[in-house]
């Protein structure tokens, strides 16, 4: 079976997850990312796009060139 190829997306963190509901920082946590303006670069998933649309309040989402 041939794998899809998904463009690479960058992650950035721009709002503290502190007195947030725990469901969104496990989220933050499973994207990889631990402190305000990390970045961490992933594909297009539509797990990983579902995740940063639950977040996308703290995030800033960028597509890979």
């Amino acid at each position: 079976m041939a794998q899809k190829k998904y463009s690479k997306i960058k992650i950035t963190q721009i709002r503290s997850i502190i007195h947030r509901p725990k469901g969104q920082k496990r989220t933050i946590k499973a994207l990889g990312l631990h402190r305000m303006h990390d970045t961490v670069t992933h594909e297009a998933t539509p797990q990983i796009l579902g995740m940063t649309n639950k977040v996308k309040h703290l995030l800033r989402v960028e597509e890979v060139k």
